[in-house]
């Protein structure tokens, strides 16, 4: 049988427990977040005051000029804006499509380059230095050669038959983007410091493990604000397949133009092509002074 043990009795008049001391802020911090908001305030009225008075002597240059009224009748008409703006915006769909697969294409393409140009196996020379002058080769051409000379010149070998003109700007988008990028992953990958690749293989990863595992996460993840700022080229670049008579925003603008005789569908254009670059600006410019912070203030990257 369990044994009961008595319990003693309490003392009713038991003291009540201490209350938690309240935090006071001191007077010299209450100084200090006092003098914080009033430098931010007069930040803010003195950028907002600058602004205006560069937009205002904008505006009045602007208005002073004597041709102004054809220019805004020309390139800032309301109604061209409307009558133009639901063709452009469905040839900028096209843009984004494109800009979708490219992407990918570019991405992958890229990094087969940037890896074999840090290959240093002699039996790997051979793909090094084709590596090395593919990235040397079109990181000199403008990309609107590279359109024109695949755009016309691979049609020209008859060996495909008929090519859709949106994978020819596809292919030249990809090669071009492709050499400039490699470039900027490469650095990641070399600025990895070589004890990372050393413990790695100490542990028994293979060359391939170590790169995927190990060195191409950190590279990619040092080169994020180039790329995206690459990425953001790519954005404006794709209206340049206009010129192999894709039919995207540019070449509907020109279109509209055309039967216009009026130069507003191009700012149309202009300004859907903004509209789609400034979240990733944004976010480029976010995700730089972030990583700007942590570095400063002496934390993890």
């Amino acid at each position: 049988m369990s044994k009961h043990f008595p319990v003693p009795d309490l003392p009713e008049d038991l003291p009540e427990p201490a209350q938690a001391q309240e935090y006071h802020t001191s007077e010299l911090e209450l100084q200090r977040r006092s003098f914080r908001r009033k430098q931010t305030g007069k930040s803010i009225f003195i950028s907002l005051l600058s602004t205006a008075v560069l937009a205002g002597a904008l505006v009045l240059v602007l208005a002073r000029s004597s041709g102004w009224q054809a220019v805004k009748k020309t390139f800032f008409s309301s109604h061209y804006f409307m009558q133009a703006l639901p063709s452009v915006a469905k040839g900028l769909l096209l843009n984004i499509e494109l800009l979708f697969f490219a992407a990918i294409g570019v991405a992958v393409l890229s990094t087969l380059i940037a890896l074999a140009r840090t290959l240093h196996s002699p039996v790997m020379f051979p793909l090094r230095f084709v590596a090395a002058a593919y990235t040397d080769l079109f990181r000199g051409i403008p990309l609107l050669l590279v359109l024109l000379l695949i755009g016309f010149g691979v049609p020209g070998l008859g060996l495909f038959g008929w090519i859709n003109p949106l994978i020819l700007g596809w292919a030249a988008l990809v090669i071009n983007y492709s050499a400039y990028v490699a470039e900027v992953i490469r650095a990641g990958i070399l600025s990895v410091h070589p004890s990372q690749r050393a413990a790695a293989r100490s542990l028994g990863l293979t060359y391939g493990q170590t790169m995927r595992l190990v060195i191409l996460p950190q590279a990619i993840r040092k080169v994020i604000p180039p790329l995206m700022n690459d990425f953001v080229a790519l954005q404006k670049d794709v209206g340049m397949v206009s010129v192999l008579g894709v039919l995207d925003a540019v070449r509907a603008a020109q279109i509209q133009v055309a039967m216009s005789f009026n130069f507003t569908p191009y700012v149309v254009a202009a300004c859907l092509f903004i509209a789609m670059s400034w979240p990733v600006i944004r976010v480029t410019d976010w995700y730089s002074n972030r990583r700007r912070r942590r570095e400063e203030s002496s934390g993890v990257v």
